[in-house]
């Protein structure tokens, strides 16, 4: 008979077994794609989201609502891609809906849950039918209508309610039913929920991983490899490390109840700066940039016991930043000028050429990233706080990747965070032109967005798969060549699969035109596509440049 309760270790174990399910089934959700290009990364995202929530059940909170706040906390900042926010605001909100309970039967469980989809619609601002909200919603009134009669149950109804709501995507979503799939976030959840349900129910689906064998998740949740020799035998220790801490307040060294935060806080202040301290019961976190983590191991000691300790020398810990971005960030720390710049600019560049080119056009952080690719909520927060500056402008640069950015400045306490949504490359390389660093941030921001839609960004890549768009019935291995997620050309030769792409597009009175050129773009074909737009467009001047993207053959900006 199954368990009428569960508590935070059987919370845990759930999360561990909802992640290897999905990790079994990683590549089947990717490839649940509507464009029919090498870039899904839907069940990649969802699974690095709820690996920030994922412990060992033997550290978890045997107290429910403390062990979910944790989970979710970590889900918030490692959210990457739409549907892995929508992910982390769900789970957000079950926690909220957990709050204060040692454990929850059913009912809590349920109510828990219609808090999740609450908050899950509350991330999107126009939110979508046909999407993962809708599965999540779904099921939740589905399984709300059933009779079970313990969390596993319930589980069970979600999961079936989920298979139900999956199936009808393509009925409230005419991009799915043109492409013939359903929706990717929709197939991830169902994985999640159906993992946790298989931990409470016993059925040993996922008993693996759920005993701990961790090579399950090896992949893409793996921390990334440090390139140690960012700091070397001769270097000298200029801006400090990254520590963060998470204490276990002891009743035998303070007033546990009634501890004040901000005697951490103020002392934090005397040894290091882009300070976080909060308290959550009876756990005490803390992120702080010193020259002395030694000191601040010493001063938490003296309140409780560890939990865990991090502690990255900052030259090395940013290396999701292009090299050159990355090898200068210590300077920015380094000379902590009194008085910060009116703003600063963070871009994501899904290849180091364009990540160089941004950096020369102004951008003070270039996060590498993009299709397949997608940067966390931690790595912008990360390099927000690499500048110094009253305000951050943030050009995501990409569809997938706006809500992230978003949900980073939120959480940003330190100066505001404007998010432009631009969803191409060539829309900030228009708005980074139009910068103009005399204005007013305010005014400078109307100016970039303002040029942002005179902008075309077209692409070419290869096609993964048979399907037809629009007038075009597509092969896999051909090369197309789109604009936005129009298809407007294809051919087996990627040449003619530019230049077609080329007369296509309408230049109205456009002058410039810039070839990004991908990883494996051939000097010479590049060439003659550089030829072809000059024949053709005589009036056009026209750029080359390495941009060094890897899903894309070509991405082509006209101004």
């Amino acid at each position: 008979m199954a368990a009428t309760t569960i508590n935070g270790t059987d919370f845990a174990v759930m999360l561990r077994s909802g992640a290897a399910n999905l990790k079994k089934h990683e590549d089947e959700v990717n490839d649940l794609n509507v464009f029919p290009i090498p870039d899904g990364d839907t069940g990649s995202n969802m699974l690095l989201t709820l690996l920030g929530g994922v412990g060992d059940p033997g550290d978890a909170e045997k107290e429910l609502g403390q062990a979910a706040k944790t989970a979710a906390d970590g889900m918030l900042m490692c959210a990457r891609g739409n549907s892995g926010v929508i992910l982390s605001q769900f789970f957000s909100g079950l926690a909220e809906g957990l709050g204060g309970l040692e454990q929850a039967d059913r009912d809590n469980l349920a109510r828990a849950f219609d808090e999740g989809v609450r908050k899950a619609y509350g991330a999107v601002l126009t939110p979508v039918e046909g999407t993962v909200l809708t599965v999540a919603r779904e099921s939740s009134e589905f399984a709300s209508q059933a009779d079970s009669d313990s969390p596993a149950g319930y589980l069970g109804d979600v999961a079936e309610g989920a298979r139900r709501s999956l199936a009808r995507t393509p009925e409230l979503l005419s991009v799915l039913k043109e492409a013939g799939v359903v929706d990717s976030g929709g197939a991830g959840f169902i994985y999640i929920i159906e993992g946790m349900r298989s931990a409470l129910a016993g059925d040993g689906s996922v008993a693996q991983f759920a005993e701990g064998d961790a090579d399950l998740l090896a992949g893409p949740g793996s921390p990334k490899e440090v390139d140690y020799d960012l700091f070397t035998a001769d270097s000298e220790l200029d801006y400090g490390y990254c520590t963060e801490v998470l204490v276990r307040l002891q009743n035998a060294k303070c007033d546990v109840e009634n501890f004040d935060v901000s005697v951490v806080r103020d002392y934090l202040q005397t040894v290091g700066d882009s300070i976080v301290a909060f308290k959550n019961g009876s756990a005490l976190k803390i992120h702080v940039h010193t020259m002395t983590p030694d000191r601040v191991l010493a001063f938490c000691r003296s309140y409780g016991e560890f939990l865990s300790v991090k502690i990255e020398n900052m030259s090395l810990q940013h290396s999701n930043l292009d090299p050159e971005t990355a090898a200068g960030a210590g300077e920015v720390r380094k000379k902590i000028v009194t008085k910060a710049k009116p703003f600063g600019i963070v871009c994501v560049a899904p290849g180091e050429g364009l990540a160089r080119c941004f950096r020369d056009m102004g951008a003070d952080q270039v996060i590498l990233g993009g299709q397949s690719r997608n940067p966390s909520t931690k790595d912008f927060i990360d390099a927000f706080r690499m500048i110094n500056a009253e305000r951050i402008i943030v050009f995501p640069n990409n569809s997938n990747i706006i809500l992230a950015a978003r949900q980073a400045a939120e959480m940003y306490g330190e100066v505001p965070v404007n998010v432009i949504g631009s969803c191409t490359v060539g829309e900030c390389h228009a708005a980074l032109s139009m910068m103009n660093p005399l204005l007013g941030p305010d005014e400078m921001i109307k100016d970039m967005e303002a040029s942002m839609s005179g902008v075309i960004t077209a692409s070419v890549s290869r096609c993964v798969r048979d399907t037809r768009m629009g007038d075009f019935d597509l092969h896999a291995g051909q090369f197309i060549g789109f604009t936005g997620k129009t298809v407007v050309s294809a051919d087996n030769d990627r040449l003619d699969t530019a230049t077609m792409l080329l007369d296509a597009v309408d230049f109205g009175d456009r002058e410039v035109c810039i070839i990004f050129t991908g990883r494996d773009a051939p000097a010479e074909e590049t060439g003659e596509i550089e030829a072809h737009v000059a024949r053709t467009r005589p009036y056009v001047e026209t750029y080359v440049v390495d941009g060094g993207q890897e899903v894309y053959d070509y991405i082509i900006v006209i101004e």
